[in-house]
This record gives structure tokens, sequence and C-alpha cells, in this order.
């Protein structure tokens, strides 16, 4: 999709208003809005990469003016950037830095922190001395793809000149900090000089392999100066031919749901024998474009090529994985073919990374300490492109930089060779302490890289539930008979978490929804198997209808959901003959089994006895499926506001019994209600007790008659 020229005089006099009575000034308001601009456009800048900067002045405390660069700061995105994420650093100091002939990243990182404003604020981006060093007011810079695709050419100086003529500078690759600040400003300096006698006026500059910069005077000169030499890029892009060369893939390949589970679990044991940990979330991008690259046949010569801007390196390593191509859907054999494929081909990945990075390491002294050598794409012909991340968001970001890529990639051969820089500068970018900052390095939560499905999840207690893992830095899935209310709990448990409605007393629904999360997420880890609901009556009178429905509902939909996991969960940990089975991703079931199990009340036969059989099930999972590492575990609970007992039914039985509903929702030991959100809690619990299963958890505030023993 071109990009498009988005900028509004009135929006840009809105952010101006709206920031200036923040005592944000026009200078920096302005390039906060056209650096929103640009974030906002993935073909231009995807997930914090990019940076812009705004040259003005600050008042000091002796009231003095001191001119400024504010630049973006480390840890910001430019799609939603706001004033604090351009950190005002002194300009005259970091300009001086240009009579020096060499400087350390140390020392430049020193430089520029030591000359903050705010010395709170984050640290200026590893380009802040490029944005310095040139004279112009505003300065935008973006690996848009489209320049990409030229730039990574092998005679990609020929081609930009003749795309751009000389209303760019060219800069040959170099990495960036204090060597790229300084060829950058010589050269522009060598060319504005050429540009003065020929009455040309420079608008940008090409870092060939890397990005493309423009700068002007005014914001909005600079933005759009940046969009029309993308625009060249793009007319040029749009006289290539390209060609495919289709590869022997199935016409109906095995469904994701079939296929991401046995590359999670095969991922997980390479992951334990590398010393990393075992979990990790998958997301599949099996879109047109995708499926461009990876059903070609020249897949695995553009898999060894490299990234499309060193940048990306961090998030994709240099390389994608290739895998078998997906086997047909109906061809068992082949699907188990495929699975056997799995650990050697993670194997040969994890080697090649290894001799890399001795290689590399040799090269530059051996003062490096190896990155965990798993590939962070997976292309799978018949299939797509495959983001690996440790949460379902991170595997996002992955996977759309690898759709970048596969858009680089096809659009530079399409006009010539794919050829982005080589395996030494790549080693440079992946092992810069710089580059690796920008990963940050924050603890992980306690159930970070699991993947958690809640049923009756936009009920009470299954509402609570999700949000309880979600806080404990699960990824969710939300399932409820209710779809719309599923996907509102689903929006406020992360950006990637999935609400789905499905009925669990239907098992081909069970078995759809399970699919859905699998295909999403890339396998499971825990259910909470939560929905369930109370039919009224004396068990002697109640028809036989009522009494069935109860044990749809509160006996046989939990079975459903248990079958569903369980397949997924075996999926993951198959093995192929003779493979080595000791790494498991094992998994869990967590049931709502409630207190009627165990404590049945008068009137509610079809609930207790339904109840006391999922009870039963509970100890049966947990009996049979211990040796695989999956735990079962339940929780019984009683007198919780929720759909079974509403604020009507709190109110008829509180009356009934002459006590005010506190008295009557707080009849425990504890005399205190007990709220959904105990409940959740008590399943996190759960959830996190490594060497628990067939236990039954009560929360109700102190029952003696449903107490366990």
């Amino acid at each position: 999709m071109p990009v498009l020229n988005r900028w509004s005089d009135a929006d840009a006099a809105a952010a101006v208003a709206h920031y200036g009575v923040q005592g944000v000034a026009e200078p920096l308001a302005l390039r906060t809005y056209s650096a929103r601009l640009l974030g906002a456009d993935p073909d231009l800048v995807l997930h914090g990469g990019g940076n812009t900067s705004v040259k003005t002045t600050v008042t000091g405390l002796l009231g003095e003016t001191i001119p400024v660069l504010c630049v973006k700061g480390s840890g910001w995105d430019l799609g939603t950037i706001e004033p604090p994420g351009h950190p005002a650093v002194r300009l005259e100091p970091l300009r001086a830095l240009r009579a020096l002939d060499s400087l350390s990243d140390e020392a430049m990182v020193a430089a520029q922190r030591n000359n903050l404003i705010d010395p709170a604020a984050p640290n200026p981006s590893v380009e802040a001395l490029l944005h310095a060093f040139l004279p112009h007011t505003f300065v935008d810079h973006t690996h848009s793809s489209a320049l990409l695709a030229l730039a990574d050419q092998p005679n990609a100086a020929e081609v930009c000149r003749q795309v751009f003529g000389d209303r760019v500078v060219l800069v040959p690759y170099v990495m960036p900090g204090f060597a790229l600040a300084q060829s950058c400003a010589d050269l522009y300096e060598a060319a504005a000089e050429r540009a003065a006698s020929s009455g040309v006026e420079l608008e940008g500059m090409v870092l060939l392999k890397h990005g493309l910069f423009s700068f002007g005077a005014t914001a909005k000169q600079s933005y759009e100066r940046m969009i029309e030499l993308v625009r060249l890029a793009e007319q040029h892009l749009a006289t290539g031919n390209r060609l495919s060369q289709p590869a022997a893939v199935p016409e109906r390949p095995a469904p994701a749901a079939a296929l991401l589970p046995r590359l999670r679990g095969a991922l997980g044991r390479a992951a334990n024998a590398a010393g990393s940990r075992s979990h990790w979330l998958l997301d599949l991008r099996a879109t047109p474009l995708a499926r461009a690259v990876v059903d070609d046949a020249r897949l695995a010569d553009w898999a060894r090529r490299g990234v499309a801007t060193p940048d990306h390196v961090i998030r994709t390593k240099a390389h994608p994985l290739v895998l078998p191509a997906a086997p047909a859907a109906a061809d068992a054999a082949a699907l188990e073919a495929w699975s056997a494929a799995l650990a050697p081909a993670l194997q040969a990945y994890a080697a090649a990374y290894q001799a890399t990075f001795e290689r590399q390491n040799g090269r530059v002294g051996g003062i490096k300490k190896p990155l965990d050598p798993l590939p962070r794409v997976v292309a799978i012909p018949g299939l797509g492109l495959v983001g690996i991340g440790k949460s379902a968001a991170d595997a996002a970001v992955t996977a759309d930089i690898a759709e970048t890529w596969a858009t680089t990639l096809l659009a530079a051969e399409s006009i010539g060779r794919f050829e982005p820089v080589g395996e030494d500068d790549t080693f440079d970018m992946e092992y810069w302490s710089l580059e690796q900052a920008k990963l940050g390095k924050a603890a992980e939560k306690p159930l970070a890289r699991t993947v958690v499905v809640v049923t009756g999840g936009a009920g009470a207690i299954g509402a609570a539930t999700a949000l309880a893992f979600a806080a404990q830095g699960a990824d969710l899935a939300v399932l409820d008979l209710d779809g719309e209310a599923a996907t509102a709990v689903a929006q406020r448990c992360g950006s990637r978490a999935l609400g789905l409605a499905c009925n669990v007393t239907d098992p081909a629904q069970v078995r759809e929804a399970f699919a859905a999360v699998a295909a999403h997420f890339g396998g499971l880890d825990i259910v909470v198997s939560n929905a369930g609901a109370a039919w009224a009556g004396r068990i002697a009178e109640l028809p036989d209808a009522d009494l069935r429905a109860s044990f749809e509902l509160n006996f046989f939909s939990h079975q459903h959901v248990a079958q569903a996991a369980l397949a997924l969960f075996r999926l993951q940990d198959q093995v192929a003959a003779g493979g080595n089975a000791t790494t498991r991703l094992g998994g869990q079931l967590l049931f709502n089994v409630s207190k009627q199990a165990l404590n049945p009340g008068p009137g509610f036969g079809a609930y207790g006895t339904s109840k006391a059989a999922l009870l039963a099930l509970v100890r049966q999972y947990a009996l049979e499926e211990g040796g695989a590492g999956i735990r079962v575990n339940a929780i019984n609970a009683d007198r919780i506001r929720s759909g079974l007992l509403t604020d009507a039914m709190i109110r008829e039985r509180s009356a009934a019994r002459g006590l005010s509903e506190a008295d009557y929702m707080g009849g425990n030991l504890l005399g205190a209600e007990v709220r959904a959100e105990d409940v959740a809690e008590a399943f996190v619990a759960l959830a996190r007790l490594e060497r628990t299963t067939g236990a039954l958890l009560t929360v109700d505030g102190g029952n003696v008659a449903a107490m366990v023993r």
C-alpha cells in the first residue's frame, strides 16, 4: 500500500493547542504531531524503530536561553510518542563532539546523558549525534520498506542516484553511533556545497542498507519530504517485474491448529536443551504476502540473505528457520514425518547459529557472550511466516517485522537482487549493547509465556479469573456463550487476548474454539473450566430434562473442554519415535467444582449431583494424566456474587433468614464476604503450585460442612 501524506494543517494546529495547555512549546508540539504521523504508517516505522528530532531552545534556571536537541528517547514508539518522548539535550556540547577523531559507545551515551536538561529523562537515541550534526531544525528517520528495496541492492548507490537524483546524500553503510554521525555530517557538507553551486536543495539522506533521513526548516517540510522521497521509491518499484517460482505445496495443507502446537513443543525442547525457558508463543502470518515468500522455490536462498535493515536483527535474528512444507491435511503419515523433522531442523539451526557466533566472536576478540541460538522467525511452505516471542504481543512484533522483510525482499527482487548487509555487520548489530538495551531486561512475571483459556469467561468469576491471570503475565483466551461479552473481557486482558463465542455443551464448538486458540497463540498451557449454572428443584420432583441439562453443562461440558485441552497438550509434547521426551510443556486443567460437590443443599440436587460427578472427573484426570506432566486441580467456592447468586437472590435469601445482606454474604467462619476476585486468586495460586495435582482448594471463608476432611 503506497504511503500517504497525512499532514493536516488543522490537526497540526490542534496539536499545538492541545500540548500548549500542558506548557509544551510549539516546535516540540509539532515535532510530536509529525512523529506520530510517521509512526502510524508501518511501511515507514515499526515497533520502536526510526527516530525524530527538533532543534529548539529552553529556558534555564537563571533565565538563560539554552539551545537544545529534542530527540526521540529510548523506550518510546513514534506511533504513540508524547512530548516527554523527545528529551531535550544541550545542543552545543553535542556538536562540540564533532571535533573528536573517535568516541566509544559508552562515552557517547555518557556525554548525551550528562547533557540532558532533565537528568531523569530516558536515554537519547543512539543516533542523536547524527541529528545534532545536521543543521536542520527538523530531522526525520525511517526504515521505509520501499526505500530499503532500493538500498538493499548490490548497486544501491547507482539505483538511488537514478531515483532521487541530487536531492539526497548517499551514505555507505556504517554502523550507528559516532562513526556514522561523523560520516553523515562530512558527506552532507560536501553534498550541500555542490548543491548550492547548482541551485539544488538537499532534502534527505539515504543510508545504504539502513534507511532514509529527511530534514527541513519546519515539521511539515521535513515530513512531506519524507513522504515524497518514499513515493519516488515506490514509483521506481512499480516498474519492476515480480515473477514467482512456485514450490510444491499441498493444495489442502494441514491447518495451523495441527502444526503450530507441534512446532511449539519442539521449540520448547530445543530451548530447554539450550538452557533457555521452554515456553514460547507463536504468531502465524498466512497473508498473501507471507505465502508469496514461503511458497516460492527460492525460499531457502532468500532466507540466507539477511534482514531488511540491521535494526531488525535483535527481533528476528539474522535468518528465519525454513521448515519442510506443511503436509497435506489428509495425510497422517506425512504429518508424522513433518513432526519428526522439527527437532533436527531446530538442532541444525542452533548449530549454525553457534558456528556463526564463534566465527564472529573470534573476529571481534572473543569479548561477546552468546545469546540463545533459537530462531525467532519460522517459514513454513504451505502455511506462512511464524513469529516467535516471550508473549503473544512479542511474537506479533516479530511477525510484523518478518512481513516487512518479506515486503522488502519481494520488492527488491522485482527490480534486481535483495542483498542486505553481510554477516559481519549483522553480527555487530545483534551483539551491540546499545541495540540489545532496546529489548529491556525487566523480570518476567510469574505466568509469562503461558496461554490460558477461561470458559464462562464473561461471568463474574470467569472475568475476574481472566484478569488475574493476565496480571500475572499470561496470555488469555476468553470463552463464553455470549461472544460479545467474551470479547469485552478479552480486551481488558491485553492487546492480543482472544474472545470467542462458545457453547461448551457442544463438543464440536469446543474443538473449534480450541483450534482457534492454537492457531492464534501456537498452543495452550492452562485451562480454567469455569462455566456452570444451577437448576433448582427437589430431586424427587425434578424433570429428567432439567437433570440432563445440569449434567450437560456442569459435567459433560468440562469433559469436552478437558478432552480438547489434552489433545493440544499431547500435540505439544509429541516426540518422534526414538526421540527424547524428558522435556515436556505439560499443561494444567483447573475446574470450578463448587461447594455443592461436598455440601449439597436442599432444592439443588441437579446442581450438587452434577458437581459431585465433576469432582470425580477431576480426580480421574489427575490419576491418569500425571505421568504426562499434566496437573489437574479444582476450586471449591461458595456464596460468590455471580450469575449463580444474583443480587436478587441475595436479597431474598437474606430476608428469608432475617439477616442483613452483609451478614448473609459473610456467613462463614471469617465473617467476610468472599468475592469473585478471591476465587480468581485461588485459581492463580493453584496454577503456580508446580508439585500439586488432584487438589481441591476451598474458597468460602470457612464452612465446616464443606471442608474436604
